[in-house]
């Protein structure tokens, strides 16, 4: 994987990952909470998201094979979905992929946020596990899985930092920063999901091409 495309496929999983978009809804339960129960809260966290992403990276291409999934398939449903959340992000809102109405009131009742709903959907969710996915099948070499596995760690790293730094990101950049910021990561988002649709129907639909 050459080093452009290393950087190409950790910007992807920053912006899907989009621990930016977490924030409200980490700021908002752990507004009573002590600084250790917040860090405890982090941690696991992080620690979840890095283990989501890396078991769908390792197992991600057995499961497709297990239900007669054929990875361009995959590629047009992965890039739809992704498609849809970076439309719903440019238009500065939590897609429903990620976080829907219902799970936001379970929410209100539990202690704990870190896994459920923190981890997963609202950053390792559906989307980030369809990209995970889609690029380990682009890889054939252990230096690739490494490099897919060093963008994992990173990612889940930026967003330890993004939730250590919340109440200060959120005082830096207000609302309309976090927007903007959305937006950005959105647009992005939107472009990777037309082209796994387009690579995707190009080899289930070859008469397109």
């Amino acid at each position: 994987m050459p080093d452009m495309s290393f950087m190409l496929l950790l910007i992807g999983l920053i912006a899907i990952v989009n621990p930016l978009g977490a924030l409200p809804i980490f700021l908002s339960m752990s507004d009573k909470n002590d600084p250790e129960t917040d860090m405890r809260t982090i941690n696991r966290a992080t620690v979840a998201v890095a283990l989501i992403l890396l078991i769908a990276a390792v197992t991600g291409k057995s499961l497709l094979h297990f239900f007669g999934i054929t990875i361009d398939a995959f590629r047009v449903g992965g890039g739809l979905l992704i498609l849809l959340m970076g439309i719903s992000m440019l238009h500065g809102k939590q897609s429903h992929v990620q976080h829907c109405p219902n799970e936001a009131d379970a929410v209100e009742a539990k202690e704990d946020i870190s896994v459920v709903p923190l981890a997963i959907p609202l950053m390792a969710g559906p989307g980030s596990i369809s990209l995970v996915i889609l690029d380990a099948n682009k890889i054939h070499s252990w230096q690739g899985d490494m490099l897919l596995a060093l963008a994992i760690t990173i990612v889940a790293f930026i967003a330890w930092l993004v939730l250590w730094i919340a109440e200060k990101m959120q005082d830096k950049l207000g609302v309309i920063g976090l927007n903007i910021a959305t937006r950005i990561m959105g647009l992005i988002l939107a472009a990777i999901g037309v082209q796994f649709i387009t690579d995707g129907a190009k080899e289930l639909l070859p008469g397109l091409a």
